[in-house]
């Protein structure tokens, strides 16, 4: 006979005055340390209005619901490459590591992907579920993505894509030091068929007008990896987009004659302090199109940049 499994329990909690989640975990999951609490959350056993939480410092609000799965649950996803920042019925929010496309370039490819590792995860919830890309990063590009759970949202997401992002902002480590700390770069972009080569104009040339403000933040001068180099100097680059072209950070930051270090692709030079594109997608906001109400979602700047500044 098979063994007796438990099934899982949702019990909703509601919030009677502002607080941090731990907080009122530890205070209505009797008996729990902040470490079981902590624990419990990395679990994906705890949603704050019908969206999952992992994060304790979470605030919350009075009238706020909150329900704790106890039981069995759905395993989370464990991926070296790919972190679940964020999941509800209708969208899923992923910080990526470089290296990892967003989808296959291909339709006959095998490669993993962050769609295809998606579609594996919620498929092992239900076989019926899916996933749908509706924006991209590029391969060696780390940060934040979101996927629809159904076709018809990732349609409307992509059509408004531009009215309902209210902030997308990137970090980057570039090479030099900026004569201009502030600026805004606008130009009209290009990609070159035969090279794949994303090319700007500073005139309307039929290319896609593309629009990147951007402000340094730190700066600092390093030894030269190989014996003969010179010191060079780096900066670090906080960007915020106005458009989303492919390519768009690494051309515009090229045609300011520092481009992104370790971009081959647009001019970057092979002595450089880290083995990789130094480039991250760090803050996502949006107005959520089933909700109506705006979402932030913010990551950490990549260890490998902050270290080249301290």
């Amino acid at each position: 006979m098979p063994r007796n499994i438990p099934k899982t329990r949702k019990t909703t909690l509601l919030v009677r005055e502002d607080c941090p989640l731990i907080d009122f975990l530890l205070g209505k999951m009797g008996g729990m340390t902040r470490n079981s609490v902590k624990l419990m959350l990395g679990h994906r056993q705890v949603s704050v209005n019908g969206a999952i939480e992992t994060r304790f410092d979470t605030p919350l609000k009075e009238g706020d619901e909150v329900v704790v799965t106890t039981g069995v649950v759905a395993k989370e996803l464990v991926h070296p490459k790919l972190k679940i920042i964020y999941e509800d019925d209708d969208l899923i929010v992923v910080e990526k590591k470089p290296g990892l496309l967003t989808v296959a370039t291909h339709p006959d490819s095998n490669e993993v992907t962050c769609l295809s590792i998606l579609k594996n995860y919620v498929k092992r919830k239900n076989a019926r579920s899916n996933v749908y890309v509706v924006h991209r990063l590029d391969r060696e590009t780390s940060g934040l993505l979101v996927f629809a759970k159904s076709y018809e949202l990732q349609q409307y997401m992509r059509e408004y894509w531009r009215d309902i992002v209210t902030k997308r902002t990137y970090i980057a480590v570039a090479e030099g030091s900026f004569a201009q700390k502030e600026g805004r770069v606008e130009s009209w972009l290009t990609e070159d068929d035969t090279t794949c080569m994303v090319y700007s104009s500073p005139v309307d040339d039929g290319g896609k007008l593309a629009v990147t403000n951007y402000k340094v933040i730190q700066e600092t001068t390093l030894k030269p990896r190989k014996p003969d180099g010179e010191p060079k100097t780096y900066s670090l680059v906080e960007l915020n987009l106005e458009t989303g072209r492919k390519n768009q950070i690494r051309v515009h930051l090229t045609s300011l004659g520092h481009p992104v270090i370790g971009d081959r692709k647009y001019g970057s030079s092979e002595d450089v302090p880290i083995d990789r594109l130094a480039l991250h997608a760090r803050v996502l906001e949006f107005i959520h199109p089933v909700t109506e109400k705006v979402v932030h979602f913010e990551t950490i700047i990549p260890r490998e940049f902050s270290l080249i500044f301290k």
